[in-house]
């Protein structure tokens, strides 16, 4: 088996610990426990009209770190585990997984001493999807596409430095990369994380990548200024790639799609360098500027 056809993880996101700093809506600032401090990110819903900013909850911050904790470590951990991980005090996570356990949100072994993911997470997870005007509308578009290549499709959401895949068409092929919706990579390894970042100026892709860029293989793009660089072919030419550099033996070719600006939605099209000849990197090419086009067309109200 190649590496193409397993095509594992890129590594599970950056993890919980002392000194934590994560996500809690823009410009907020939460102490979730000794050395835990949550910062904004991704963006907060703006005021009601007539009613003040609220600050953000802590037990709330602390309940979204510990289902993302146990998003980013797959399994079942002891609470001492967990506690050393968060740093939050060790009788309030207890009260909190209990809870959680109680509402489905987290599931514990047969002893009840082991915690991990409950099966809410999961229904909440497929709401998103299954209620996203964009993936929706992009149906057709994405079957399309994959029948123009007959290889492995994905639509992705930028998300802070992740793209997070919201559809997936699999290749046609039996050699063919492992993909799933909800898998989380890296912004500055994948070609539609470099998409995404192109729709961008240079100082404020300085701003959203992290300051250390992890070599998830041995192509992987890892000084800063460099993929800056990088970003200005992406757009000159109008799609972005990723030359092995998330996965061993695979290569991948994204486009942002413009329906917002700057974009946070982009399509790509993956293909094991084993199969990659000229003429079909053409194809690709050419199906995803027209699956861009389309997409533009029916997203264009979103």
């Amino acid at each position: 088996m190649t590496t193409a056809e397993t095509a594992g993880t890129a590594g599970p996101p950056a993890t919980a610990g002392p000194g934590l700093t994560a996500t809690a809506g823009a410009g907020a600032t939460v102490t979730a426990g000794p050395g835990a401090t949550v910062t904004g990110g991704a963006g907060t819903a703006p005021a009601e009209p007539g009613l003040p900013a609220a600050p953000p909850v802590k037990s709330a911050v602390r309940t979204v770190l510990l289902l993302e904790h146990f998003a980013a470590h797959p399994g079942l951990h002891s609470l001492a585990d967990i506690q050393s991980d968060l740093s939050l005090p060790k009788s309030s996570l207890y009260m909190l997984l209990r809870t959680l356990v109680n509402l489905g949100w987290v599931e514990t072994d047969a002893t009840g001493t082991r915690y991990g993911i409950g099966v809410r997470a999961l229904l909440v997870g497929s709401s998103y999807i299954d209620g996203d005007e964009v993936v929706a509308a992009a149906r057709p578009s994405l079957d399309r596409l994959s029948d123009d290549t007959t290889e492995t499709i994905h639509l992705a959401r930028l998300d802070g430095t992740s793209v997070v895949y919201l559809a997936t068409r699999p290749s046609r092929h039996y050699l063919r990369p492992f993909t799933r919706v909800g898998r989380r990579l890296p912004v500055h390894s994948t070609a539609l994380g470099k998409a995404l970042l192109a729709t961008h100026t240079d100082d404020e892709v300085r701003a959203l990548l992290p300051k250390r860029l992890e070599a998830v293989t041995e192509h992987t793009i890892t000084d800063r200024e460099r993929l800056v660089e990088e970003l200005a072919l992406v757009r000159e030419q109008g799609y972005a790639v990723d030359r092995e550099e998330n996965t061993l033996g695979l290569r991948c070719f994204g486009v942002a799609v413009p329906y917002r600006t700057p974009a946070r939605d982009a399509v790509s099209c993956s293909v094991p360098v084993a199969r990659l000849t000229e003429d079909h990197e053409r194809t690709i090419k050419a199906a995803l500027f027209e699956a861009r086009d389309r997409l533009s067309v029916v997203t264009r109200r979103m």
